[in-house]
């Protein structure tokens, strides 16, 4: 790792020298092209870099209040909240951010199981926080990577992958503190434990292929026996499963005989599926099942948008929750006596704060009230859900687009237009809170239009798999075509429109140049591909095969000259507009590297970059002087390029 990073370092002074660009460093930032960031800016930005958001870890099992993630200094950490609306006490206190606690609910125990890495590099390492004594320990070598953190039923024990044998099959294995942890299955793959039974006797384990491609088995403990459900050649999709508490059967999501993700219910005796919400022609992402197991969550994504519902498990009938905050639901879990579902809400008007609704009464109750840096919600904006036509046709038709249109308010047009892009490709973008989205709308006056283009999750999954393989540059016609629309918006400015997007997305900025580049004005690309070929050799190994599925395999000749063939590397003369290169130094998913050859082929060709490198950050910025600093020299970038 360290002869990486100063490999990484050496090409990043030859780069500087090459094209006779000034680099400085602020503390772990390295800073390329890009000017001083006027103070006028930092303080315009201060009360919308100080807005937060609450995540729900769960409830304690003592009746003692939630656990809640956090920021209140540089990083995200663990706080206890022990009533609704309570003082929040912070609990952990690292430079690393912690978002996720996973309690114990041994009500003798008083502990929570956390993940931790360094700098962004995703190397995850185990440790476990004692409450009773403000002491944590480290479980684990603290090098490989671990996660998927599960607790047993008694909780003696907890479940866990990781890559530690060798660096990139994700084995299974069981710690109970006594010992060493024993590994229970070696395998090939992404592989990872879904559910304890109740008697802790057997496992639900599930091997991850692709977003399209999935498998679910049951693994006898003592035994090391597995076996798979639903055995069947077509291949299916599964989300979250779940054993039933009387052990019967098991809830399970799949898109099997389905476009979307249907909850089912799959009895063990009989081996046969019984189709829960059918009904509902929307994806089910998430669910989660009572201590008494006699009711079970689960949140639907309509368009952007969730609902709540709550099922009856022995009648297996449901109904929705109402009276809810619109916006998107996560992180559910019901409280130890099941009488209240507390869930994180969050609106594109207000950040992520932890409710609970009493399940009797149907009262909601607000836990959390987190801060918008004094600003007024009410003068946020909405945005309103378009849909533009693409390329090509369906049933006669053609194919429409999903996006989500953010306008300045009391401005009239036409308004300068960024063009946001999710990463993923197994992504979509939802309508939940951004500060900086509300800044670039209300303060600098631009329009921010977030497409749902052909790849993306939440629309079926022929609607996913349309840009695989050779298909790959569909998508970014889809981003050409939403320029065509643009073009007929009397308050857009279609001579004014910027790409901004990260990781996947920040390779359709790349590419949208390449194609577009006479109709943008400039490009931010975050920790981008910009090149498939090079992309696949150096992300880490544990997530390269997953990849291949999505993009193609670069070791068969005619896909990696294809893949060559489409990627910005091999395009870049086209750009010509100014651009914005971001990179986390430790990011193992898309390596500096590729930051580095875009920022090298561009400048070659004359073209104008600045570039911010982080040293302590990897795939996405998450400290926040960081993210401070990233910010301001966005909207500093976006003054010279776009809105002039």
């Amino acid at each position: 790792m360290k002869a990486m990073k100063l490999s990484l370092l050496f090409l990043l002074i030859s780069v500087s020298l090459f094209a006779q660009v000034e680099r400085k460093e602020k503390g772990n930032l390295v800073i390329e092209g890009i000017p001083d960031i006027p103070q006028r800016i930092i303080e315009k930005m201060n009360q919308y870099q100080n807005t937060r958001s609450a995540g729900l870890s769960g409830w304690l099992p003592n009746g003692e209040g939630i656990l809640i993630s956090t920021r209140f200094g540089e990083t995200a950490q663990i706080h206890h909240v022990k009533t609704p609306g309570g003082t929040r006490r912070q609990i952990t206190f690292f430079p690393e951010p912690i978002n996720v606690a996973s309690i114990n609910h041994d009500k003798s125990k008083k502990e929570f199981l956390f993940l931790k890495d360094v700098g962004g590099n995703e190397f995850a390492q185990i440790y476990l926080f004692d409450l009773k004594t403000g002491s944590y320990k480290l479980l684990t070598d603290g090098k490989s990577l671990y996660g998927g953190i599960n607790w047993s039923n008694k909780g003696d024990k907890f479940a866990y992958y990781s890559t530690k044998r060798n660096g990139k099959d994700y084995d299974l294995y069981i710690n109970d503190f006594s010992s060493d942890s024993k590994m229970i299955l070696q395998v090939e793959g992404s592989w990872s434990v879904a559910d304890w039974s109740s008697d802790d006797k057997s496992l639900l384990i599930e091997k991850s292929v692709s977003a399209g491609e999935s498998y679910f088995y049951h693994l006898d403990i003592a035994s090391g026996k597995l076996e798979q459900i639903n055995p069947t050649s077509e291949k299916i999709a599964y989300g979250g499963a779940a054993f039933s508490k009387d052990g019967k059967g098991i809830f399970i999501t799949s898109d099997q005989n389905s476009e979307f993700q249907v909850l089912k219910y799959y009895d063990l005796r009989s081996r046969q599926f019984t189709n829960l919400t059918k009904q509902i022609p929307w994806d089910v992402v998430g669910f989660t099942i009572s201590n008494k197991g006699d009711k079970l969550a689960f949140t639907t994504n309509e368009g952007g948008m969730y609902k709540l519902y709550l099922l009856d498990t022995k009648a297996k009938k449901y109904s929705e929750i109402k009276n809810l905050p619109q916006g998107i639901i996560g992180g559910f879990a019901f409280s130890p006596d099941d009488n209240e579902l507390a869930f994180v809400s969050n609106t594109s008007t207000t950040p992520g704060d932890i409710f609970s609704v009493n399940l009797k009464t149907n009262k909601l109750t607000r836990w959390t009230f987190s801060e918008v840096g004094g600003l007024n919600t009410e003068n946020f904006t909405s945005p309103e859900l378009i849909e533009y036509a693409s390329f090509d046709f369906v049933d006669g038709k053609a194919r429409m687009i999903p996006a989500y249109l953010f306008k300045p308010k009391n401005k009239k047009g036409p308004v300068p237009v960024i063009i946001s892009i999710h990463g993923g490709p197994e992504g979509q973008y939802l309508p939940g809170f951004s500060s900086f989205t509300q800044f670039l709308v209300n303060e600098l006056g631009v329009a921010v239009l977030a497409p749902n283009v052909r790849g993306s999750t939440g629309y079926g999954k022929t609607y996913l798999s349309l840009d695989n393989w050779e298909n790959r540059e569909k998508s970014v016609e889809d981003i050409g075509k939403l320029l065509d629309w643009i073009a007929t918006q009397s308050d857009l400015d279609a001579k004014k429109v910027c790409v901004f997007g990260g990781s996947y997305g920040g390779y359709m900025v790349l590419s949208s140049m390449t194609h577009f580049n006479d109709r943008l004005a400039c490009a931010i690309d975050v920790v981008g591909i910009s090149n498939f070929v090079t992309f696949l050799e150096n992300t880490q190994a544990y997530r390269r095969d997953l990849r291949r599925v999505e993009y193609g395999d670069e070791r068969i000749p005619e896909m990696k000259e294809f893949l060559n063939k489409i990627s910005p590397t091999t395009n870049a003369n086209k750009i010509t507009k100014p651009l914005f290169v971001v990179q986390g130094l430790n990011d193992p998913r898309v390596p500096a590297s590729e930051a580095e050859q875009i920022v090298k082929v561009v400048r070659e060709n004359h073209g104008s970059v600045w570039y911010l490198l982080a040293k302590d950050e990897g795939h996405g910025f998450r400290k926040k002087s960081n993210i401070d600093y990233y910010n301001n020299a966005i909207v500093l970038f976006l003054e010279e390029h776009l809105v002039r």
